[in-house]
């Protein structure tokens, strides 16, 4: 993969060093991670967090690019079967030998009922094991993207979660995690050694580890701090050696301070709202009998009635980038063919009073408080520029623990009109188009994020047909195709892609990857 040079540029900024004398890394994010399951949530900080434990076969080096891991090498044999050779003699944190019974049984435990990652390996992939460090994929047609996300399918030892009585997946509406929600075995560069949910993590290097490490950390802490002023403060007093994110009206204090240092730059997620068009009437409205969102003129009219460019000046401070399809513009060729519905209240007006709707109506609206940049005052943006046309809305931010158990498929897409970001862990839109726009049922099946549930079958037609397209301008084509048809019914209301905004210490070297996942593997400290 070519890698685009915003990659680059932040990777120059970013900067990295050298292994000197091993060190505590001290940092926080906004938000909690709770159980460690690496199947539970697919939600990026999570994934993130678990990936400095847990490995997949592939991983992302700090362009972007896979790159071998608990695989060595790989190989297509004919265009329905992979085979992958695994990496020997490697370890997993409690002394267990890797083997590809640990991948079989992995990939069992990734498609089964509660997982939350069940998209990276499709229902028809067949599992072969050759022998011990050998295993073959058999599909039933051609997917030249097959290990694109597998960075973040973790592999898990067969032996340790069956004797644990953890096969379930703990999921994100889980009140009483199992034993693999509390405590985490993998092969990874560091071991959690304590675990509090939503409290502090704390991890240790992993001495086996089969790569040669070029950080320098023994130690790592991680403690959740909600608050902005309170993260702040401790990176600038030197509590912290790193927080993330940081609030864009504090770079300019982070970059004056002496010690600390601001980096910023574009990330690939994409924030964007959400509508329930499978209801018949909506869960949290004051229309009853029917489901206003059903009608395209609504959806348009909302979508019209924000104010991009004022969210992006006030309320993000400039550092974010209005989209008008669901994927970040580096990442799709044709992203410049297309632009946003114009602002414009008074025809938003005029789209609700043709859909029969002259006076408005009230709908509930739910948002995380603690997941992407600003997004609880986005949301109470939004809210306030809808009412200028007549759309009440009650806003529900929260905690995104409490919000994903709400939203996701285990709490029954309990919601009216939401906000979601989206990183394809691909790097391509058949990952936006298999999660976020293909048609489910109520239990999930189908594209399980597409939580407003819509349903549109050429769309769904499409997304198999790019999955196996070979030929890169006919894949384009129609991957062009899917963003016109549902930027035409305002399926979603994209927003921007929001901007990377980490506060660091001087003392610390580290990689800022637009995919937000912060690696342990390549920070140093001084």
């Amino acid at each position: 993969m070519k890698t685009p040079k915003i990659f680059a540029a932040m990777l120059l900024a970013a900067g990295m060093g050298t292994a000197a004398q091993a060190e505590t890394l001290k940092y926080s994010f906004q938000g909690t991670l709770n159980a460690l399951d690496p199947y539970g949530l697919n939600e990026t900080f999570t994934l993130s967090s678990l990936g400095n434990t847990y490995e997949g076969l592939t991983r992302r080096n700090e362009n972007l690019e896979i790159e071998p891991a608990l695989a060595e090498r790989w190989e297509i044999i004919d265009p329905k079967r992979w085979r992958f050779h695994l990496r020997k003699g490697v370890k997993f944190h409690d002394g267990g030998d890797f083997t590809a019974e640990d991948v079989a049984f992995s990939v069992d435990r990734v498609r089964s009922e509660g997982s939350d990652l069940t998209t990276r390996i499709g229902p028809d992939v067949t599992v072969e094991i050759v022998d011990d460090h050998t295993v073959d994929f058999v599909l039933s047609s051609p997917n030249p993207i097959l290990h694109s996300e597998w960075d973040t399918f973790y592999i898990m030892d067969k032996e340790w979660t069956t004797e644990h009585d953890a096969i379930k997946v703990t999921s994100a509406s889980d009140t009483t995690p199992n034993y693999a929600g509390l405590h985490a075995n993998g092969t990874g560069p560091f071991k959690i050694v304590s675990h509090e949910p939503g409290v502090k993590t704390v991890y240790e290097k992993f001495d086996g580890w089969w790569d040669t490490p070029k950080h320098n950390l023994d130690t790592v802490e991680f403690t959740p701090i909600s608050s902005d002023a309170t993260r702040v403060a401790a990176l600038l007093s030197g509590e912290l050696d790193m927080v993330y994110p940081i609030p864009v009206q504090d770079i300019r204090r982070i970059e004056s301070n002496p010690g600390t240092t601001a980096l910023t730059g574009p990330e690939l997620r994409t924030v964007f709202l959400g509508m329930d068009q499978m209801r018949d009437e909506l869960l949290y409205s004051d229309v009853k009998g029917k489901n206003p969102f059903k009608d395209a003129k609504v959806r348009k009219a909302l979508y019209q009635a924000i104010d991009i460019e004022a969210i992006k000046s006030k309320v993000m401070r400039g550092l974010s980038t209005p989209s008008a399809i669901m994927i970040a513009p580096a990442l799709f060729s044709g992203a410049d063919a297309f632009t946003r519905y114009s602002y414009d209240p008074e025809a938003a007006k005029a789209l609700l009073a043709e859909a029969g709707y002259p006076d408005g109506f009230s709908v509930g609206m739910d948002c995380p408080n603690d997941r992407y940049v600003n997004d609880e005052a986005i949301c109470q943006a939004v809210a306030a520029m809808l009412a200028k046309v007549g759309v009440k809305v009650d806003l529900n931010a929260q905690p995104k623990a409490k919000y994903f158990a709400k939203i996701l498929a285990s709490g029954g897409y309990d919601t009216s009109f939401y906000m979601l970001g989206w990183t394809p862990s691909s790097l391509d839109s058949w990952n936006v188009l298999s999660n976020l726009m293909n048609c489910r049922d109520e239990a999930g099946k189908g594209s399980p994020f597409n939580i407003g549930g819509f349903c549109d079958e050429e769309l769904d037609s499409l997304t198999q047909q790019i999955l196996v397209e070979i030929d890169k301008d006919k894949r384009d084509s129609m991957i062009g195709e899917t963003y016109k048809i549902s930027h035409d019914n305002a399926y979603y209301i994209p927003l921007h892609q929001q901007s990377l905004a980490w506060g660091v210490s001087d003392e610390v070297k580290l990689v800022q990857r637009p995919d937000n996942q912060f690696k342990f593997r390549f920070v140093t400290k001084n």
